[in-house]
């Protein structure tokens, strides 16, 4: 009999512990009025800091969680970013996109999800209009290329549209943000002619790439100034493409002084470094090499890799910065996020 009923207030206890507890509830153990507990659950002032932390602590101990269609009705706003991804899942559009949830999550913001394939406009069309069902309250597009912005162009919606990738003369009707691609590529061969060298291979990514374009023309600019000719190698982001251009160089004849490569990301370079080494060439004995990206890998290649740094992280805060600008009605700052050069083993005088 005792263990039954044991048992019994045991499995009434795990019941209400799984129960959802409600707004009324988590009023009543911070001691203050459902109004209050609305007013920070949804954001809104005027809420004395000491009541505010009386509150949230009551909310982690009870485990509330907010039921966003509720929130929807008070506010009307309904807690959702849209964020489109289309055409990659290589590490510059993939940290882009993680870089954003986190930011919206710090926000408490839910980010709906979707992912196109390359060259689908059908597709793209029909994820605008999931989000626009599910009454977002903003559209971030991850444009990696060009397709997309074609897309883009003719798109209209009532909610504020944010697309990271472009530069803003290339979507003049939307709102754009992004990593300063062109500075970063500059930063890349400005080192490599600091270093004295004159003879440079640029291995750019897919031409129809947005960031391909980017740094490209960065890279090419950046050596016009200086009177440099480089010579331009179309890759396809893949190690396989870098290596292919390392075979090359490697059955040349000896080469004339010292010859620097900059590679478009850090898998082409990755390529290339293994195809440098199987064919015992220096690096950077007799070539230096620059990637872009600053992969988690990259310090760990053989030689340690320099390379073009992109923080993704402030780049999803300040795309997520610009959405709740845009959202409140207010001028949202679009400035570029600046890239960093990480220098390492890869590169070196051309001296020797």
């Amino acid at each position: 009999m005792h263990s039954g009923a044991g048992e019994h207030r045991g499995l009434n206890g795990m019941e209400k512990r799984n129960r959802r507890p409600s707004m009324a509830e988590v009023a009543q153990h911070a001691g203050v009025s459902h109004q209050t507990v609305s007013r920070v659950i949804n954001g809104f002032a005027g809420v004395r800091p000491q009541t505010k932390e009386r509150i949230e602590a009551a909310i982690a101990e009870l485990g509330y969680r907010r039921n966003n269609a509720a929130r929807t009705l008070v506010t009307r706003r309904s807690g959702l970013l849209g964020v489109i991804a289309a055409g990659s899942f290589l590490y510059g559009p993939t940290s882009t996109l993680a870089g954003i949830e986190e930011a919206a999550r710090h926000r408490s913001y839910t980010t709906l999800l979707a992912t196109i394939r390359e060259g689908a406009q059908q597709e793209f069309e029909n994820a605008i209009g999931v989000c626009l069902d599910r009454a977002v309250e903003a559209i971030v597009v991850i444009a990696a290329q060009e397709d997309v912005m074609r897309y883009l162009s003719s798109l209209s919606v009532d909610v504020p549209v944010i697309v990271v990738g472009p530069d803003p003369h290339e979507l003049p009707s939307l709102a754009t943000m992004s990593v300063d691609q062109n500075e970063g590529a500059r930063l890349a061969v400005r080192h490599l002619l600091e270093l004295g060298h004159r003879r440079i291979v640029l291995l750019s990514g897919p031409e129809r790439w947005v960031d391909a374009a980017q740094r490209t023309k960065g890279a090419v600019e950046e050596c016009a100034a200086a009177g440099v000719d480089p010579v331009v190698v179309h890759g396809d982001w893949t190690p396989a493409s870098g290596y292919r251009l390392g075979r090359e160089i490697a059955e040349r004849a000896e080469p004339e002084g010292a010859l620097a490569v900059f590679a478009a990301n850090d898998a082409m370079a990755l390529g290339l470094l293994s195809a440098l080494h199987e064919a015992r060439v220096e690096v950077p004995g007799r070539v230096s090499v620059v990637g872009f990206d600053d992969i988690p890998e990259a310090e760990f290649f053989t030689p340690s890799l320099t390379t073009v740094r992109q923080d993704f992280t402030e780049l999803g805060h300040r795309v997520v910065e610009a959405v709740m600008a845009e959202v409140d009605g207010q001028e949202a700052d679009l400035t570029p996020v600046p890239p960093t050069l990480s220098r390492r083993g890869s590169t070196a005088s051309a001296c020797g």
